[in-house]
């Protein structure tokens, strides 16, 4: 992922919410037939290696599991996003030299992808990818609601993932590039958005 200084973020609190708090991530794979990718949810057990192991799975009917990889995968999890307009900016006012950009937060995960089959990994896998995600809900689900014969039958259509993470990089694109009153009105822009996600990032602008 291309870097520059001031949108590098180094900070392990930081990456560690950044990749907890994506609700998708994308596994992608270098193969020798090209690259590969897949869209899944993806969790981080820090309990585990020097920069923790990232778990999720993938069904069994999805090509990727089966073509080896070619050197390290790669997880990228992205956090808020949003369109920045130059209209926001008061240099447009003074000089009229801006464009458009886009701000985001972004984590990419490298290291060695093991997938697997045994069933006892793949449960506890969904287990706590589905507590994960059902935590706090005023009427949770969990895997053992279900019959665990049904749950026995629907592990085999899945492979679970495992990636030991070798290499993390963090970007947090967020106006630092911008002076004060820029970064002002950037914030200002996007707090008063009709998009949801827009007002999001608004608080990331620092001041």
């Amino acid at each position: 992922m291309y870097i520059p200084p001031a949108f590098r973020d180094d900070d392990h609190e930081s990456l560690r919410a950044t990749i907890g708090a994506a609700r998708l991530a994308t596994l992608v794979t270098a193969t020798a037939e090209g690259p590969l990718a897949t869209p899944l949810p993806l969790f981080l057990d820090e309990t585990e290696g020097e920069h923790g192991v990232i778990y999720g799975h993938v069904a069994k009917a999805n090509p990727q599991w089966r073509v080896p990889p070619l050197g390290d995968g790669l997880a990228i999890f992205m956090g808020p996003d949003a369109y920045v307009t130059p209209a926001w900016y008061q240099t447009k006012q003074e000089t009229g030299k801006v464009v458009p950009t886009w701000n985001y937060v972004a984590v990419h995960a490298y290291g060695p992808v093991e997938f697997f089959e045994d069933a006892n990994r793949l449960l506890d896998v969904v287990t706590r990818l589905t507590n994960l995600h059902e935590g706090g809900r005023a009427s949770s689900w969990a895997v053992s609601d279900a019959p665990m014969d049904f749950i026995q039958a629907q592990l085999k259509g899945i492979v679970g993932l495992r990636i030991p993470i070798a290499r993390l990089e963090g970007k947090r694109k967020m106006s630092q590039n911008r002076n004060a009153a820029d970064r002002a009105g950037v914030a200002s822009g996007l707090a008063a958005s009709d998009r949801p996600s827009d007002r999001e990032v608004a608080p990331l602008i620092p001041s």
